[in-house]
């Protein structure tokens, strides 16, 4: 044992690669330890039955953990978080890109811009949300969504991706100018999905891609839930990589990619779908996996994530796990209750049990693959009941960003139950976060560090900082 902590020592302190033109940092909102190794279980029941499957990131040489805590609390919330990873300063909970003094400090992307690279920040939910906004605003509260955008605007980076901007109008001026506008008089060029992109980014001089008119939500749809026509993270990666290495100016750049719904489904407590997004995660991954490929001696990608969500905990007591159950959920809880408003709305609220027994077993498998069990079918249908015969106002089931129909939160929960799978709660915990990383540099970002190390790693290898 001892050595192979020493062989694993030396590895970690080996000498330093070339000095990286390509920084790739990739942040899994929400992702902690059992978040990934549950997307390996997950890939194994699809595939063998039992056991793991492994993620590509996880098969990058050198890994490590970090901790999470922020200045104000052992549990860190996404802004304070996100300050720690973009900027190497613990602030309070709440707060972007200020340190717990409520003094600026800089983000490594802009430390990256002022060095003449072209940088860009792309997430899968809104392009102001917590995490992204870290790495180019500045603000005292996480929720001054439209002081953000402006903030987003002014930064001057070359690449924005995400689903849209949260509040594109302030609530508190009417007469501020819409958050469009503002990025148009900036030069940026807005593009509502990839084939948009591909028509247009030839022409643009920086660019903010979003997804799609007409799309339900103002971030990418749960993968488990996409469609064709949904703009995904896998694209939005392969877009940055596209605008952000021009060929007549190949200085280098950096980029921050965000997987974020997978913090939302941890807050929802939706397994299935949180192992989805994990998966589409590794898959948006990939696509910088392979500009390394290509550019060994000058690429860097790192991974980790801000904070653990929901405490996941795989296994229940049984000594086993089942997440063949799992493959058998074609929805998450959020499309499921689409599901049921559309049974709703179609029956005029003359909604049956058997209608919905019979979009439960389409979308969960109950009752075909996955047998939920007398007393699960009896709180099912008791849910029916309440929701649908009631006299009182149906009272939704409510997380961090979501509020779901009820009978669509218990059938998430039974089929949780069946695949062994728990959650103690839907908000963060202080669990470790993991890191992974490839390329040069890489071997920096092994071992045990508290968050705040990673971006001043990034910094000191990239030269972002002399």
């Amino acid at each position: 044992m001892i050595a192979v902590v020493l062989v694993v020592l030396c590895t970690c302190a080996m000498g330093w690669a070339k000095q990286p033109k390509y920084v790739f940092f990739f942040i899994g909102d929400g992702m902690g330890m059992n978040q990934v190794a549950g997307a390996q279980y997950f890939l194994g029941a699809a595939q063998n039955g039992k056991g793991t499957v492994p993620l590509g990131f996880t098969q990058f040489p050198y890994t490590g953990m970090a901790t999470t805590w922020s200045a104000s609390s052992d549990v860190t919330d996404s802004a304070a978080g996100g300050t720690a990873l973009a900027t190497g300063h613990k602030t309070n909970n709440g707060v972007i890109g200020l340190d717990a003094s409520l003094t600026r400090v800089p983000s490594i992307a802009e430390m990256a811009k002022a060095r003449g690279l072209r940088v860009g920040v792309a997430t899968s939910v809104t392009v102001n949300h917590a995490t992204p906004a870290s790495f180019y605003g500045h603000r005292e509260s996480r929720n001054m969504y439209y002081e953000l955008g402006t903030d987003l605007v002014a930064s001057g980076f070359d690449f924005f991706a995400g689903g849209d901007f949260a509040e594109k109008v302030t609530p508190d001026d009417r007469e501020a100018p819409h958050l469009y506008d503002l990025a148009a008089e900036a030069g940026y060029t807005i593009v509502r999905g990839y084939d948009d992109y591909v028509a247009r980014h030839a022409e643009a001089d920086k660019m903010i891609l979003i997804q799609r008119e007409g799309a339900l939500e103002n971030t990418l749809p749960y993968a488990i839930d996409a469609t064709g026509e949904d703009l995904t993270l896998a694209q939005i990666t392969t877009a940055a990589i596209d605008f952000l290495y021009r060929k007549k100016d190949r200085k280098g750049f950096f980029l921050m990619v965000e997987g974020g719904k997978i913090d939302y489904a941890c807050h929802s407590n939706d397994a299935a779908t949180v192992f989805h997004e994990v998966i589409d995660f590794d898959r948006a991954i990939s696509v910088a996996y392979e500009f390394y490929l290509a550019h060994p001696d000058e690429t860097l990608i790192v991974i980790s994530a801000d904070h653990e969500t929901g405490g996941l905990t795989l296994g229940t007591g049984s000594y086993a796990l089942d997440y063949r159950k799992l493959q058998a959920q074609k929805v998450s809880h959020a499309g499921f209750s689409r599901v049921i408003n559309r049974l709703r709305h179609e029956n005029r609220d003359e909604v049956s049990w058997e209608q919905v027994k019979a979009a439960l077993q389409e979308y969960f498998g109950f009752w075909a693959t996955v047998e939920p069990g007398q007393r699960a079918e009896q709180a099912l249908q008791k849910e029916y009941e309440r929701s649908f015969t009631g006299d009182k106002k149906v009272k939704m089931a409510e997380s961090l960003y979501y509020r779901d129909e009820p009978i669509s939160a218990l059938a998430v929960q039974v089929l949780n139950r069946t695949a062994m799978v728990a959650w103690p709660h839907g908000s963060h915990t202080a669990a470790y976060v993991p890191i992974f990383a490839v390329g040069a540099g890489a071997e920096r970002f092994c071992g045990q560090m508290d968050n705040t190390e990673i971006p001043l790693r990034i910094a000191e290898v990239a030269g972002y900082r002399r």
